[in-house]
């Protein structure tokens, strides 16, 4: 069964290239070419402009689990992390 992952960041303004245009970037050509991969969304809150939101969709929680565990993305969302300060957050969800 197909699931949605929510990739929750914050992002100040001052970061917002070299993260949003540079390294998130990466990770989504990165993640289009993936087994299981359906679709994906970022989107940035109205009311809080450095609340971002990644909306991801799998085919099912195991080809998450696999894109999760790459290597390359690992490391590319250590990079993100570090320039952030804190740690992305992640929420999977199920169809009901």
């Amino acid at each position: 069964m197909a699931v949605k992952i929510l990739i929750k960041r914050r992002i100040p303004e001052d970061l917002r290239e070299p993260v949003c245009d540079g390294l998130i970037r990466r990770l989504r050509k990165l993640a289009v070419v993936q087994r299981g991969y359906i679709s994906g969304e970022t989107l940035r809150s109205v009311d809080h402009p450095e609340e971002c939101l990644v909306i991801s969709t799998w085919l099912n929680a195991a080809a998450w689990s696999i894109w999760q565990a790459n290597p390359e993305r690992i490391e590319i969302q250590k990079q993100i992390d570090i320039i952030l300060g804190e740690p992305t957050g992640y929420e999977m969800y199920e169809y009901i």
